[in-house]
């Protein structure tokens, strides 16, 4: 497929009609042909977004809803062709397409239901005759950088929650899913979403520092959120501080899944089995350490690769599978090397470790030690570790000794015990006798440590899209010293 970039409600070539190729992850054939914008044509976004903001933050909040809700239902009509995009731009399954948007038709709707919610509240004050006040206004252009594993839900909620404060919206789409998040902007337009309050630019890999320094330094954007790579986190955090422009960071992880002495082990299995290998793991919150008491483990281990050892590989365009092929055919390189580094400090490869081409099976490391890469290193792919614990205050311990903290679960029979460790572990959110990997639209969602700041989801979306002012009526003379 052919696409451009979406300014003012309308398709728009790049500058020059200058494109870029986003490459099918099986095939290798070209999925996507899309435009390359350049920095002029990301101002040129930037610059319909301030435009387009002065009626849109002075829409009412019932006709923001009722154009959210049916972007909900536009989005939803269009399933098919999400699966069909995101298949080959992202080696997605009809089953995570279709769970995409389902979970952002959901954030859609949420959004719609919080633009009553956005509230100010009276303050006591010793003036006397004086009325003080807070209110919360739209900040004004809101950037979002959205990522291609979740393209949908990502993308979606990057955009709906600004929209329903009042903001205008310029999404840097994915260099890697482009064509899936420019449906995104086809669906709002659909609905009815007025000229310029969202607009979408793609552009090729090598331009994209160039492209966000210049959307961060623009004077209209007021804040920037991101998903996506730890790495790139800083390297936005760090550019945005310049120019004082908060940011919201939902980045990597490397959660970890705590399985206690009386756990069920066969309920752990299949919460571990869903979170290390659903999108075969490239999602954020995958379970990438599994933290097993010494006291059970090998009972454990040996149904957890049992159950790993038979998940179907294969492209799901041809079969039923569950684990699918990386987003790129050379993925797998830098797992072989976590591989290959685990089993030279000790580790021991249990199940897994086969590559074909961009396929790689469900791939279990045991004995794993904080000394090696894997401990630490965030793989996004199917393949998880297992980490033996001498003790519940041990398992804490290796639970928290992570860089990183967005999502954790522990198991454990005696409920208020678990509860305990979980109300320990230091991350964004974490799940009694439940998979690391769950996410509802009404949630405030994301991570501490080097996973990030601020909230996606849920009232919590209010304080980071709106500025809390404080103003005042005084309807008598004042006195005042001099």
């Amino acid at each position: 497929m052919d696409t451009k970039l979406f300014i003012n409600n309308e398709d728009v070539a790049a500058t020059g009609g200058a494109t870029y190729v986003r490459h099918d992850p099986v095939s290798n054939e070209v999925a996507t042909r899309a435009a390359a914008a350049t920095v002029k044509d990301a101002l040129l976004a930037v610059d319909a977004a301030a435009a387009a903001l002065p009626a849109w933050s002075a829409t009412g909040p019932t006709e923001r809803r009722r154009l959210l809700l049916k972007a909900a239902d536009v989005m939803e009509a269009h399933t098919a062709d999400f699966a069909a995009v995101m298949a080959g731009e992202v080696g997605a399954s009809a089953g995570w397409a279709g769970f995409n948007v389902h979970l952002a038709a959901g954030i859609l709707r949420e959004a719609a239901s919080l633009t009553t919610q956005i509230q100010g509240e009276t303050i006591p004050t010793d003036k006397p005759g004086t009325l003080s006040m807070t209110i919360r206004q739209p900040v004004g252009v809101v950037l979002s950088i959205a990522p291609w594993n979740a393209p949908v839900i990502l993308a979606t909620r990057a955009i709906a929650f600004p929209l329903a404060c009042g903001n205008t919206v310029v999404l840097k789409a994915s260099e890697l899913s482009p064509g899936t998040h420019l449906l995104i902007a086809k669906v709002l337009s659909e609905a009815g979403i007025p000229k310029g309050v969202l607009n979408v630019i793609t552009n090729a890999p090598a331009d994209a520092g160039d492209i966000v320094g210049a959307l961060i330094a623009h004077s209209a954007v007021r804040r920037v959120n991101f998903t996506g790579s730890t790495r790139v986190g800083r390297i936005i955090a760090e550019t945005a501080g310049r120019h004082l422009k908060p940011v919201l960071l939902e980045l990597g992880g490397k959660s970890p899944l705590l399985v206690l002495d009386d756990a069920d082990l066969d309920e752990a299995v299949n919460a571990a089995i869903f979170g290390a290998f659903v999108y075969q793991g490239q999602v954020c919150m995958s379970t990438e350490r599994v933290i097993v008491d010494e006291a059970v483990a090998d009972e454990f281990v040996k149904k957890f690769v049992a159950r790993a050892a038979a998940l179907p590989v294969g492209d799901p365009r041809k079969g039923a599978c569950v684990i699918g092929p990386l987003i790129t055919q050379d993925a797998s390189k830098r797992l072989e090397s976590l591989i290959a580094d685990a089993q030279k400090e000790g580790a021991k490869l249990v199940t897994g470790g086969k590559v074909d081409g961009p396929f790689m099976t469900a791939t279990i490391l045991d004995h794993v030690t904080p000394q090696m890469r894997v401990y630490d290193e965030e793989t996004f792919g199917p393949m998880t570790c297992v980490v033996r614990a001498r003790g519940l205050e041990e398992a804490v311990r290796l639970a928290n000794s992570s860089a990183y903290g967005l999502s954790a679960a522990v198991f454990g029979r005696d409920v208020s015990r678990a509860l305990s460790v979980a109300m320990r572990i230091e991350s964004g959110s974490c799940h009694v006798n439940g998979a690391t990997v769950q996410d509802e639209a009404q949630i405030p969602f994301g991570g501490t440590k080097a996973s990030g700041y601020g909230r996606f989801g849920g009232r919590a979306v209010i304080d980071e899209f709106t500025e809390l002012r404080w103003i005042t009526i005084e309807a008598t003379p004042q006195h005042y010293p001099f």
